[in-house]
């Protein structure tokens, strides 16, 4: 097929064995926010290496019939993609939910189609970094990584819990720890002052999907955050060591031991980017650390609009406006600043998000955004979105992107944390 030729995947569905099929008339069909369509020609790329397929149980595959112009729903089920990280959806899997279907868990479920024996998902690369492949290193490399670890620092509870994470949970930033590469997770916080619906470590009994990380039952020491600190600066040449993991509460709730870390870490000598993940809720920790060593912050948000945002993350004890100061206050201290922009497709790529994400962005010179995959159930978020904001027009990932960085040239664009050595992409 010649680059000028418009793609047109084929529907792909699966009977109640888990078989995958195409439809040999029906062609892929899309969801951008509340609206269904086919795929946009700049956005289908072909299903990344360590990307998945999903099941949709009680869901009912839809395509389109380009002969009639109509949406066919097919009893079989639905399919979807998780695409490896480093790449962004732009658009989510259409399907129709039967009475009763299970509440989905906690990934994000990209639109797939396939042409002729390759499948094709709508999504943009939008990081280089090889942070998370693990293709060609051997599970026993991981394993030999962290039991070396636990060998060497017998006492440090931190240690244990994040060997357990990478043994048991597979946690793509734990296994790196053992492997003595790219960013280190440094989990400290056991509570959180914000009720995410998609909170990783910890969900309300009655939520109908369970959480995909066990948080932190205990406070760590400076001294024992320390160790971690050293042991990976010491294999890695350019190291990351990010407070703030999926494991965890709120970082900024423990300010005072993150900073006392750090402090300590400097104080050994110690190199690299030291950054925290956070929910950006408390802004008058700012100062203290980037007084203690710190590099840069990652704020993250589902939407900069407030009443979309307080209904996904359900703040307790702070609002939208003080998350806001956090990410000024950040930047005016010298840190560099990511937000963790939480992507869904035909919610985050409205005129009303560009308006909102790009005043915040001008106003606090912000420097980095990372276009992360938001892991909720797609009707579920939908659910507070017409609660909330309401649905708007989607203008695309690509239209997005640009149209935002026109406002803000300075905004680069990724996926991960960037080691400031290294200028981001």
């Amino acid at each position: 097929m010649s680059s000028s030729e418009k793609l047109r995947p084929m529907l792909v569905f699966a009977d109640a064995a888990g078989n995958i099929y195409d439809h040999p008339e029906l062609e892929m069909l899309v969801r951008r926010g509340d609206q269904l369509g086919t795929p946009r020609p700049d956005e289908l790329i072909p299903l990344p290496p360590e990307s998945e397929l999903f099941l949709l149980p009680g869901r009912s595959a839809l395509g389109f019939d380009p002969e009639s112009g109509e949406v066919e729903e097919l009893e079989e089920m639905a399919v979807a993609a998780f695409v490896s990280p480093g790449h962004t959806l732009s658009a989510t899997t259409a399907y129709a939910s039967r009475p009763g279907s299970p509440t989905l868990p906690l990934f994000a479920y990209g639109a797939v189609g396939i042409v002729g024996e390759r499948f094709y998902v709508c999504a943009k690369r939008v990081d280089q970094d090889q942070r998370q492949v693990f293709t060609g290193v051997p599970k026993k490399k991981i394993t030999s990584g962290a039991k070396a670890l636990m060998e060497r620092f017998p006492k440090n509870r931190l240690v244990s819990h994040l060997a357990g994470c990478a043994l048991t949970s597979c946690c793509p930033a734990a296994r790196n720890l053992a492997l003595g590469r790219f960013e280190a997770p440094l989990p400290t916080s056991r509570v959180c002052n914000a009720r995410c619906m998609g909170c990783l470590s910890l969900q309300e009994k009655d939520s109908g999907f369970p959480s995909t990380q066990n948080r932190i039952t205990f406070r760590p020491t400076p001294a024992e955050v320390c160790e971690v600190m050293l042991a990976h600066s010491e294999r890695e040449s350019r190291p990351i060591l990010s407070f703030g993991q999926g494991c965890e509460g709120e970082p900024l709730t423990e300010a005072a031991l993150l900073a006392e870390a750090t402090k300590l870490y400097r104080s050994k000598g110690g190199k690299g980017t030291v950054n925290v993940n956070t929910n950006g809720s408390l802004p008058d920790t700012v100062e203290s650390l980037k007084e203690a060593g710190f590099d840069s912050m990652r704020v993250s948000m589902v939407s900069a609009r407030a009443p979309l945002y307080e209904a996904y993350t359900r703040p307790q004890g702070y609002v939208f406006a003080d998350v806001a100061r956090t990410v000024a206050n950040a930047k005016a201290a010298g840190l560099f600043v990511s937000l963790n922009f939480l992507y869904h497709p035909g919610v985050s790529d409205t005129e009303e998000e560009l308006e909102a994400l790009g005043a915040l962005i001008e106003g606090s010179k912000a420097d980095f955004v990372q276009l992360r995959n938001l892991n909720l159930d797609p009707e579920l978020y939908g659910r507070i979105v017409t609660g909330s904001v309401g649905y708007g027009a989607s203008m695309g990932l690509q239209n997005f992107m640009k149209r935002l960085r026109k406002r803000c040239p300075w905004l680069k664009y990724g996926y991960f944390n960037p080691y400031l050595g290294i200028d981001a992409a």
